[in-house]
């Protein structure tokens, strides 16, 4: 059992104001693993007084410091690598392969990442006359979710230090045991006291308290379109800067040249990886409608051969879902998907037949579906894919961007120019055509109410940052 119900505040382990208990719950057998503790205001007052009293200091390091802290930490991270691994499969589900390759990988990389982009990235911009500097903004709230953990930690707080930012982190409350660990790597990395704090919690204790409060210059948050609404709104009365990734509904458009086999097979094992608890998953498969028969029977073939089942075990490749909310929305979805007439092509609801506890669900595929029915209009963050058929390609874009998301979008084409040219009309933050994903250096984020801003990369650095334009300084 996991104790860990103390915060990081001022470069210490500090107990919390007043101690609030909170189970987290292993999702695959349904048992308490760990206890934390969820923070208050005054949690909140205590982490943000140490980051800006922090931030004078740490925002005038030199370039070559804030390298060797963000190597230092690399280095700290290899070290704990199988640690944050297996809390990752412990708090969320994710499969041990998944979770060691995948899911810890991602914050190492985004670290290795920020490092690289630091040794070169240009904080001034010589205009002749005038110069402009690239500043960092200041304390920053980092408001990060259960499905990927760690990844959303690691693309917040590197680009935060590698600026010069001070920050407090709010990892969730349903899965906070790899941001438990990823403090104890701050901590041994050396991070100078206040830079980096974190304060365990709710949305409504400290979620709303960080996003209020008027001694934060910045928020980043990653979760539902729905809670980041509610950030916005609780953060314009002081006019902070507010970045959000937020939801998706991502289609996968199958166009007729396409390798039908590899592209159907590829877009359910996508649709299924982590779970579906992705908000990049193309959730919703667009197929010619004189090959959509075809496409049931290979989406069939491929979820037959999903593994769901103990995340522990080598063979599995579909674990739990990360919660019983999360598990009684999709069974809810699903249910929906055949009252409102959708075509059920495998899977549906309750458990896999054999598995009788744990937050497990049936992969599931419907198809002859229209965009709009609930299984295509809302997140369903689970493995449930909705096929869509359409009788032309200007119908399927037309269907692609009927949607209040524009996160990502996937195309699938025998033609190289003829798959760019759809890009072009999409309305997403990142497309990938013929499956291709982009590393640690491709900017993520999407457009309408999937959010704003960008992660990742040297992108990731710009929210993070204030323009000051000095005129005259060249004379």
């Amino acid at each position: 059992m996991r104790e860990y119900k103390q915060f990081y505040i001022d470069g210490q382990w500090v107990d919390p104001v007043t101690p609030k208990p909170c189970d987290v719950i292993n999702p695959a057998t349904e048992e308490v693993c760990a206890h934390i503790s969820l923070g208050s205001q005054a949690d909140v007052d205590q982490a943000v007084a140490a980051a800006k009293a922090a931030f004078p200091a740490f925002s005038k390091t030199r370039r070559q410091e804030r390298i060797e802290l963000l190597e230092s930490c690399v280095a700290v991270y290899k070290k704990y690598y199988d640690d944050i691994a297996a809390a990752i499969t412990e708090e969320m589900g994710a499969p041990k392969g998944f979770a060691h390759g995948a899911q810890a990988g991602c914050g190492l990389g985004h670290l290795q990442e920020a490092a690289r982009v630091l040794k070169t990235f240009e904080f001034e911009e010589d205009m002749g006359k005038h110069r402009v500097f690239k500043e960092p903004i200041g304390v920053c709230a980092l408001i990060t979710p259960w499905n990927w953990p760690v990844n959303q930690i690691g693309c917040k707080v590197a680009p935060a230090l590698a600026v010069g930012c001070t920050m407090v982190l709010k990892p969730s409350e349903v899965a906070p045991l790899s941001a438990y660990i990823w403090s104890q790597i701050m901590d041994e990395a050396g991070v100078p006291a206040g830079v980096y704090n974190m304060v365990n919690g709710d949305g409504e204790g400290v979620g709303n308290a960080l996003s209020f409060h008027p001694d934060v210059d910045m928020v980043s948050f990653t979760g539902s379109t729905r809670a980041g609404s509610l950030v916005a709104q609780n953060a314009a009365p002081t006019v902070k800067r507010v970045t959000q990734e937020l939801g998706g509904k991502s289609p996968n458009i199958i166009l007729d040249d396409a390798d039908l086999e590899n592209a159907v097979t590829g877009g359910v094992r996508q649709m299924y990886s982590n779970g579906g608890q992705s908000c990049n998953a193309p959730s919703r498969m667009l197929v010619p409608a004189h090959k959509l028969a075809e496409a049931e029977t290979i989406a069939a073939k491929f979820s037959a051969s999903v593994k769901v089942g103990d995340p522990n075990a080598d063979d599995t490749t579909l674990g739990p879902m990360v919660s019983e909310a999360q598990f009684n929305k999709i069974q809810g979805l699903i249910k929906k998907g055949i009252e409102e007439g959708a075509k059920l092509v495998c899977g549906g609801p309750d458990r896999p037949e054999g598995l009788d506890k744990g937050y497990f669900v049936r992969p599931t595929v419907f198809s002859d579906a229209n965009n709009d029915m609930s299984i295509a209009r809302e997140e369903i963050f689970g493995p449930v894919l909705t096929m869509i058929p359409y009788e032309t390609e200007e119908q399927a874009i037309e269907i692609a961007n009927d949607t209040p998301y524009g996160l990502a979008g996937y195309i699938q084409s025998g033609d190289i120019e003829h798959a760019r040219r759809v890009a072009a009309q999409i309305r997403a933050g990142n497309i990938h055509i013929n499956g291709a994903s982009g590393g640690f250096e491709v900017p993520f984020g999407g457009y309408k109410q999937s959010g704003n801003g960008r992660e990742w990369g040297h992108h990731g650095f710009t929210d993070y940052l204030e323009i000051k334009a000095v005129e005259g300084y060249g004379e």
